[in-house]
């Protein structure tokens, strides 16, 4: 049943990503009705009749001038004004938003009805491209999506097992969101924030930032001759480009940009560290094999503001107060566990374990 479930989600989702073009071109279409309605007024006055019944009124024109039959006339011209104003005649107005509420019925099947509020929930669950398009263009298509799954479920006889765990697993999930938003809620402020922000970074000293270029290269020996090679004055980036095994920085000369502390393995580290821009290291070996480099320059390595990492931050203080709140409640509550010893855990994956 598991199964069947899971290809009713996807062909609800297969059908929804159907009707939303076709939601889309219509709301499209709806947008230009006066330029629709004004076309046949413009044919009407340009293009001739055909057949008899065109004829007739033409004579008729053309040879009836009496009162009484030009009254009829004026009847007739009548007729068909009031005709084109009921044709043109505008769609009864939207019901205002605020005489709505979650329980409005937007549709019924079978006598079962399908609110407004359950429209909404659909959308919000939507995938984050569909929860972009305009309400008034998911509307139509959430409608009969729920139509849709409605008239199958109408269609089962008798209710798996399945739906009896899913919907605890469902509503216990939807409560657990709405209490984990109210700890966030409360929990993210901007002292809590500053408080983050000083415990991690109150205390940081500025470091330093170094800018360097390498040569790698396999054996000490090889490492020596490069490092030869530079000291009688042939240009780095162009030996790099050369003989260097990396390459990645060897086609750029060399160059690895800016990095800071622990960025680095720390024999490439130290080495750089004690040079001064401009001078190049003897032969440094590290995991990667044997490296010449040459430290290009330095920078202090700014400590980052609260607006850099509010982001960040938050996202720990969100978290610290779930895990808080959850061992409150736990430690409060009456919470026990059987031991998974004593269970046979292989059949929650067993489809025959819930009737499938």
């Amino acid at each position: 049943m598991l199964k069947q479930l899971m290809l009713l989600q996807t062909a609800s989702a297969l059908a929804l990503a159907l009707a939303l073009p076709a939601a889309a071109q219509e709301t499209a279409t709806d947008e230009a009705p006066a330029a629709t309605a004004e076309a046949p007024a413009a044919d009407a006055a340009t293009e001739a009749p055909a057949g008899d019944e065109a004829a007739a009124p033409a004579d008729a024109t053309a040879t009836e001038a009496a009162p009484a039959e030009g009254t009829d006339a004026t009847a007739e011209g009548t007729e068909a004004t009031g005709d084109a104003a009921t044709a043109e005649a505008p769609a009864a107005p939207a019901v205002p938003a605020e005489s709505m509420t979650p329980d409005t019925v937007v549709a019924s099947v079978n006598g079962t009805d399908i609110t407004l509020g359950e429209v909404a929930v659909a959308a919000r669950q939507l995938p984050p491209q569909y929860q972009q398009l305009p309400p008034d263009v998911l509307f139509g298509a959430l409608v009969d999506q729920l139509v849709q799954q409605e008239l199958l479920a109408q269609s089962v006889t008798e209710e798996p097992e399945v739906l009896t765990y899913a919907l605890a697993n469902q509503r216990r999930s939807i409560l657990a969101n709405e209490g984990a938003g109210a700890v966030v809620t409360s929990a993210v402020t901007d002292g809590a924030l500053q408080a983050a922000y000083d415990a991690q970074y109150g205390n940081v000293e500025p470091q330093t930032e170094w800018r360097a270029r390498h040569i790698l290269v396999a054996s000490e020996d090889e490492a020596k001759a490069v490092k030869a090679r530079l000291d009688a004055g042939e240009d780095f980036a162009a030996v790099a480009q050369e003989v260097s095994t990396d390459t990645g920085s060897g086609s750029q000369g060399g160059e690895l940009g800016w990095f800071g502390p622990g960025m680095m393995v720390p024999e490439f580290e130290t080495a750089v560290t004690g040079l001064q821009p401009g001078q190049v290291s003897d032969p440094v070996q590290s995991q990667f094999g044997w490296h010449i480099v040459e430290l290009e320059e330095t920078r202090p390595q700014a400590v980052p503001t609260l607006d850099d990492v509010r982001d960040e931050l938050s996202g720990q203080v969100q978290q610290k107060a779930i895990e808080d709140r959850l061992a409150e409640l736990e430690s409060q509550g009456q919470v026990t566990r059987t031991d998974p010893a004593t269970l046979n855990a292989t059949v929650i994956a067993d489809p025959a374990f819930l009737g499938d």
